[in-house]
């Protein structure tokens, strides 16, 4: 069954948070490894616009299923944020657009720059199915954060955090509803996208997030989260059943 975009569109909205009692992290605040993965999710979620931004340098710009998806997309990842620097906010943490900007100006001319001119030169070589590469590289990306959350939520046991980050796993799971079932469309119907794909995903896919913080920031948040033989067993048992690939026939 394809995603149903209509119904998103009508329902894409913020995290619910008005019922939320953002002090009850100052009674009972977060662990430093929990803060710490904290500033690096919220990196991620903002960071949403400039991802945005190289999707729309390829073919995907064209199809406006996909871009009635990414604008809704983009506007709930964009509250992730949001909400992720509420909390950090009452530990006392930087947050909100200095934090952003510090994290966008770090990307240097490669990252603002070349990244994007990189990405429309090299679609603009393999046409449409590109954009296979695109939807399966956004829901292995979804997949993971979606499992980095649930992770956060047992390593915590906080009822207020585990309460916001349900609710923004929430949505991450439509997000992944919808690269999964625009990936295995176009990965089924073209062997020229499936041979895309999977070079892409073995020589450039890298961890969420990677390329936009220092490595050492990446390296403790698998480890702390994703790393030891509890989390491989979470992550395995929280894998959706519907969400396998076609098999590559190149």
């Amino acid at each position: 069954m394809s995603f149903d975009l209509d119904h998103y569109k009508q329902t894409a909205k913020a995290v619910e948070v008005d019922d939320i009692d953002f002090d009850d992290f100052r009674d009972k605040p977060l662990s430093a490894e929990a803060i710490r993965c904290l500033h690096y999710m919220t990196d991620v979620e903002t960071h949403t616009v400039c991802y945005l931004r190289d999707l729309l340098v390829t073919p995907s710009h064209q199809n406006p299923r996909i871009t009635a998806f990414l604008t809704m997309w983009n506007f709930e990842e964009y509250w992730h944020g949001d909400v992720i620097d509420r909390v950090l906010a009452v530990h006392a943490e930087i947050n909100g657009l200095p934090r952003h900007r510090s994290v966008r100006l770090a990307q240097g001319f490669r990252g603002n720059v070349i990244a994007p001119i990189t990405q429309c030169l090299t679609a603009a070589v393999f046409g449409e199915d590109f954009i296979a590469t695109h939807m399966t590289w956004g829901a292995v990306n979804e997949w993971s954060a979606h499992a980095a959350y649930g992770r956060l939520i047992e390593l915590e046991q906080h009822a207020t955090l585990t309460k916001i980050l349900q609710r923004i796993q929430q949505q991450e799971s439509r997000h992944l509803a919808f690269y999964m079932s625009e990936a295995r469309e176009r990965l089924e119907k073209s062997r020229k996208a499936q041979r895309i794909t999977r070079f892409a995903l073995r020589k450039f896919w890298a961890p969420v997030g990677s390329t936009i913080t220092p490595k050492a920031e990446t390296r403790f948040v698998l480890n702390h989260l994703l790393g030891g033989e509890g989390a491989t067993r979470w992550c395995r048992c929280s894998t959706p059943r519907s969400t396998s690939f076609p098999a590559s026939r190149a």
